[in-house]
Order: C-alpha cells, then structure tokens, then sequence
C-alpha cells in the first residue's frame, strides 16, 4: 500500500525546494502518545518544521497537565495545534461530548488551535462546536472534506457559510485534490471560490496533505492547482494563503516568504 511506510521530512525537502516553500507545519496522523513527542524532536532539529500539530487524548481529566508536558519537551515551543481525527469516529457529534468539549477548551486556554479533521456528514457538528466555543481558535482541514460533485457542492457551501460567520476559524485548502476523480481546477473551482468568497484569504490557508496527496497527485501538482485556483488574487492575498494566514492562526513567529 503507498502510504503504508514511514516518510521522512528528507523526502519532501526536494518538493520544498522545487516549488518555493520554505517551511512547513507537520500534522499529527494517528492517536497514539508517542508520534507527538517524536514530531516535537523533528522540529526542534530541522528549521523547516515551523510547528507542529499533535495529539493528546481529549477525554482525559489532565489534559492539560498532557499539554504543559509537551510543551516541556525538546521542541515542545513548535506545538502551535491539537487534532483529533474525529472522522473515525462512529459518533457525529462526538465534540459535542462533555468530556471532549472540556478538552477542546484546555486546548484553547493552553493558547493552542483546534485542528477539525471531519466526514461530510460530520461538518454540520463541527459548525455547532465552533459557534459554541467562540474562545478557541479552530482551523478546519481539508475544507471539511467534501465530496467533489455537483450534487455536492450546495449543502457544503451551505455550511461553510454557516461557518464562516464564526470568526475564530480559518479553512485549509487542502486534499481537494484527492477528492478530485480525476483532478483538475476545473473541478475544484466552485468549492474555492466559495471558500475565498465567504471566508476571504485572510482565513484561508494552503495544505499540501503531504504524503496522503501522493494517493493522486505528487506535491508539484498540488501546488500548481493551488496556485491556479488562487490565481485571481493579488500578490498580497496569495502570500496570505500560501503561508501568512497559517502563520498568523497558529501563532508561528514570522518568517520571509520565498514565494
């Protein structure tokens, strides 16, 4: 299977370089203790780590005794976000959960964002969950993932906008790409003018969703249909995609832009 093997940041450097990204933030992808601790090293050894979002278990009572550790850590600075892959969750409003609600605001009050990785079908219960907490700071992944069909697009955007009226949360365009069959800006073009005309560049933030982009295109291609998509900006506005917005809703120091 292609993703079923460890990547290595020495893998993606070339990519990196090719197309003008001069840092990257790292994600957590499973929920286990360890991959945290691990991804705080990497970042406190290679400069284009910028952050890191990790995991700690939501539900736990000392969760935010789990946080200050990590932030303890070697690395530990580089921890700007928590996620919890609440698409495999079999409960759609599992962040409506008292005990998950309660670990969501420790994350906040740690001055930390809410990485919101949903189904489809969970999208509707994220909205809830970010009108709820107006103070934490949440980045929606993979524009909620939605399905990239014509039939599709309406609900989707319905909820966006429904999203977009909470001004603590910003949008990643990312893996759109690999929800594409086959992959095109064509296709993808109503769910990015959507999110730029509700949401605006300012909160919105590009996403490589490197390595699971591999599954449809490799990381030029990704770029290139970003850059195409986000086309008609000015200058400003594209910077403020392709890295400012990111920088800024996490909290990462600012760097110069190579792009």
């Amino acid at each position: 299977m292609l993703l079923n093997r460890t990547f290595t940041i020495d893998e993606l450097r070339p990519d990196l370089r090719a197309n003008g990204i001069d840092a990257t933030v790292v994600v957590q992808t499973i929920p286990v203790e360890p991959e945290t601790p691990e991804l705080l090293r990497l970042a406190a050894t290679d400069p284009q780590i910028a952050a890191v979002v990790g995991w700690v278990d939501l539900t736990a009572p000392d969760v935010a005794e789990r946080l200050a550790r990590l932030r303890q850590l070697p690395g530990g600075t580089a921890l700007v976000g928590i996620r919890h892959g609440v698409q495999d969750e079999a409960d759609p409003d599992w962040r409506l959960r008292a005990d998950a609600r309660r670990g969501i605001l420790a994350v906040g009050a740690a001055g930390l964002a809410y990485d919101l990785l949903v189904r489809p079908d969970q999208l509707a219960a994220a909205v809830r969950t970010v009108a709820a907490l107006p103070e934490v700071r949440f980045v929606l992944d993979h524009a909620g993932n939605p399905e990239i069909h014509l039939d599709a697009h309406g609900p989707w955007a319905a909820l966006i906008s429904d999203l977009a009226t909470c001004p603590n949360v910003a949008v990643k365009l990312s893996r759109l790409v690999t929800q594409a069959h086959p992959c095109s800006a064509a296709a993808l073009r109503p769910y990015a003018d959507t999110l730029l005309d509700r949401l605006g560049p300012n909160r919105l933030m590009f996403g490589s969703d490197w390595p699971v982009c591999l599954l449809a295109a490799d990381y030029g291609k990704v770029v290139a249909v970003a850059d195409e998509l986000i086309d008609p900006l000015s200058p400003q506005e594209q910077a403020a995609v392709f890295g400012e917005t990111a920088a800024e809703w996490y909290g990462i120091p600012a760097r110069p832009l190579s792009r």
